[in-house]
């Protein structure tokens, strides 16, 4: 028979609050204790009742998700934060990790993955849904490069399938500088041409 696990969640969509409630509450290990809607109300209960893990959204109206889970340990230690957002961003992932999270989830993650990750949290081990560990993996094996802003936007039109004089007049730059942005994107991602270029920036989630 497995433990009991509190759980809270803390998201500012009620259709989100909705569906992790609905998966939730139907396990039998799982104890949820509350949701709430803002980070300040997360905290206040917090304050009331232990609780062994809190799911929570990392933009709140209130308080930004770092510094809401920087509260969050800093007055219950005890309490596993798993982050839970739509942003696959690997320096959101990091500063989310580096205050205090015990992991981190995308909110499309399938059941027996949030589930995995509660019981990872609780083993005390960093809890990362698949996607997750893949855009770390990536990051730390130098396989996510670094882009530009400009970069990104060419990117971005590459694969709506744009030539470079359409790139070109959409940006208001000239076509030598557009070749030059892609021969740059092409040596940051190791591909050849611009359709491997299009379909490793997919795989790595910059698309």
């Amino acid at each position: 028979m497995e433990t009991n696990i509190s759980v809270i969640i803390i998201d500012d969509h009620p259709i989100v609050l909705q569906g992790f409630t609905y998966v939730l509450q139907d396990i039998a290990y799982i104890q949820l204790l509350g949701t709430f809607i803002t980070a300040s109300d997360g905290l206040e209960f917090l304050a009331q009742q232990a609780v062994d893990v809190v799911l929570l959204d990392i933009n709140m109206p209130d308080m930004n998700g770092i510094h809401a889970c920087q509260e969050i340990v800093r007055r219950h230690p005890a309490s596993k934060v798993l982050a839970i957002s739509n942003n696959n961003e690997a320096s959101i992932i990091q500063r989310m990790l580096q205050s205090g999270a015990a992991g981190y989830i995308l909110k499309n993650a399938a059941t027996e993955e949030l589930l995995a990750c509660i019981k990872s949290a609780m083993r005390g081990e960093t809890a990362l849904s698949t996607t997750i560990q893949e855009i770390r993996k990536n990051t730390e094996t130098g396989e996510l490069p670094m882009v530009t802003r400009r970069e990104k936007e060419v990117l971005h039109l590459l694969a709506q399938g744009l030539t470079t004089p359409e790139i070109a007049e959409k940006i208001f730059v000239s076509p030598l500088t557009v070749e030059s942005h892609r021969r740059n994107l092409l040596q940051k991602f190791r591909v050849t041409n611009s359709a491997s270029l299009v379909h490793k920036a997919t795989e790595l989630r910059y698309i």
